[in-house]
């Protein structure tokens, strides 16, 4: 039986794509190779979301004979960064050559996963034309659309979130809008596939620079002595020109700053001059915030009288976004292994990861939170989550640095 939607790769992306689908009444069914994703809830995502999602009539499969009766194939598969800083397409790749073994014509095929400026054309579409016999945008609709996830967030939707669009031809383009008409409110068309690419690579490099720009403030505004976050309260009156970020232990989600002038284009072209030379000085700046925590902690143990070499440490929140069990890119482990580097006995909280490891190895769990953070030498507050009585944890606490600026004024030490 033909389906309207089969979105390849349940995770980070595709889950939250297919669970829009059936909100919207779209036939969809979820494709992933490995088993183990069909029945992981991918971050913020629950499994009575899934109920849900299976009670409209969603379902998932590991065969891909299905992927040949569908009107719209939707490639959200991860491509995580590589050794050389730039995404690994390895698994973008099977799942092509596995879509491409049963396209049919007329077939809209989207491309979700983050790739670099004209991967859509030089590597995806050589891939489906190919393994198919079949010709994009003659005999079947190719586009990319940035994935824009805000994991978590009931305020922001697929449904309320503008989704940009770029196509092979302009009517790859319009089949594009076509199909996401049905789940957003708003079709945004750019130009074509490399505009459509390139707008990921410019909202992920906002979002590290402007990181970098306060994580680099709190290092200096605690050197000075000025309380970094009533001037960011301050400053956030401000109705133009000016957007908050807010500083933290590191920088962690799925979408990495990307600054190689020699990658910026898969398909070989390049950039003229050195490319994205902030962006590159932002990732130092960010890349470096987990060791300043851990400075940090051993000057405050050192202030007070106390060593790093032997000192308990508890650590709340592992993950990279508050009530979400994401760690992607959380600076958490980087800071466990320093802090154990330095001879710290390092335990944990999170409500929402029940079992962590750290270079393969368990980090003890803190069961009773308040008895854990008054046995502590140092507690330090790495993700807010919304279970945590940040005030009631500071009177615990021994002694409390507070990463987030979420504490109350003068209730902990801040970053």
């Amino acid at each position: 039986m033909p389906s309207d939607l089969a979105v390849i790769g349940l995770g980070h992306h595709g889950l939250p794509l297919a669970q829009a689908a059936v909100a919207a009444g779209i036939d969809t069914i979820g494709y992933d190779a490995d088993p183990r994703q069909l029945g992981e809830p991918a971050a913020g995502r629950t499994p009575a979301d899934i109920r849900r999602m299976v009670s409209g009539g969603f379902r998932t499969t590991t065969d891909p004979a299905v992927l040949g009766r569908v009107r719209t194939a939707a490639l959200c598969v991860p491509t995580p960064l590589g050794t050389d800083g730039t995404p690994d397409l390895t698994g973008l790749a099977g799942a092509a050559r596995t879509l491409a073994a049963q396209l049919r014509p007329h077939t809209t095929v989207l491309l979700e996963s983050t790739v670099l400026p004209g991967t859509t054309e030089s590597f995806l579409r050589p891939l489906l034309e190919e393994g198919s016999g079949l010709r994009a945008g003659r005999d079947f609709h190719l586009a990319h659309s940035p994935g824009r996830v805000d994991p978590g967030s009931r305020t922001h939707t697929v449904a309320n979130t503008p989704k940009v669009i770029g196509g092979l031809t302009p009517a790859c383009t319009e089949a594009a809008a076509a199909f996401y008409g049905r789940l957003t409110d708003k079709v945004v068309r750019a130009r074509g596939l490399r505009e459509a690419e390139t707008v990921k690579l410019l909202e992920t490099n906002f979002r590290h620079v402007n990181i970098a720009l306060v994580n680099e403030m709190a290092v200096v505004c605690h050197d000075l002595g000025v309380d970094l976050w009533d001037v960011i309260r301050c400053a956030e009156t401000k109705p133009y020109g000016f957007h908050a970020f807010r500083p933290g232990p590191g920088v962690g989600g799925h979408g990495a700053a990307l600054d190689a002038p020699d990658a910026l284009l898969h398909d070989g072209a390049r950039s003229p001059g050195p490319a994205l030379r902030m962006v590159g000085l932002a990732r130092q700046i960010n890349s470096r915030m987990p060791r300043y925590v851990i400075q940090r902690c051993a000057t405050l143990l050192n202030e007070h009288g106390k060593s790093a070499r032997g000192a308990r440490i508890l650590l709340l929140g592992v993950t990279y976004r508050p009530d979400l069990a994401d760690l992607q890119g959380s600076p958490a482990p980087e800071i466990a292994q320093g802090l154990t580097g330095l001879g710290a006995t390092v335990s944990y909280h999170d409500p929402c990861v029940p079992d962590w490891r750290v270079d393969e190895r368990p980090v003890p769990r803190a069961d009773s939170l308040y008895e854990a953070a008054a046995a502590a030498d140092l507690t330090v507050l790495l993700q807010h989550h919304r279970t945590y009585d940040l005030q009631g944890l500071a009177v615990k606490a021994q002694l409390l640095l507070d990463t987030r600026g979420a504490t109350p004024a003068g209730a902990a030490h801040r970053l």
